[in-house]
């Protein structure tokens, strides 16, 4: 069975403008402050940003590997999954209306973020999340810049 191209009535500009990846892996911890300090010590991890809640919990953080990028937070006891995949696209509100229309279980409905995203999270057909949003992460982005 041949995949079907189709022009998307989205936009993905957000990577291509800059040619930057769009596509980003995420995980959860228990204790995301924890989990950060190990990627540190035991991979050679840096921290970029990372953004907190009131109660002083990350809600958001980002750590590069040379040019990659990954994204953490403190983990829901809610959704027990603790990684998944982030895109960064240009029109969040029509990719969100298109997967709800297409079926899509969509597990955190879309919101505008305290880190200026607006987002939304999905699980597919066997459980794994995704999560969209118009926030583009760059390895630049560093907290004391």
């Amino acid at each position: 069975m041949a995949i079907k191209q189709a022009q998307p009535d989205w936009e993905v500009d957000v990577a291509t403008q800059a040619q930057s990846p769009n596509i980003f892996p995420f995980m959860r911890f228990r204790d995301a402050d924890a989990g950060m300090e190990w990627l540190s010590r035991a991979f050679g991890f840096e921290q970029q940003v990372a953004y907190r809640s009131d109660d002083n919990a990350i809600q958001h953080a980002q750590m590069s590997l040379g040019p990659g990028i990954v994204m953490l937070g403190q983990g829901d006891p809610e959704h027990p999954l603790s990684q998944g995949i982030y895109i960064a696209v240009d029109d969040i509100d029509a990719h969100y209306e298109r997967a709800k229309a297409a079926g899509a279980e969509i597990v955190r409905e879309i919101a505008d973020t305290d880190y200026e995203s607006r987002e939304y999270t999905a699980r597919d057909p066997e459980g794994h999340l995704w999560s969209f949003g118009t926030y583009h992460p760059k390895v630049t982005d560093r907290e004391d810049d």
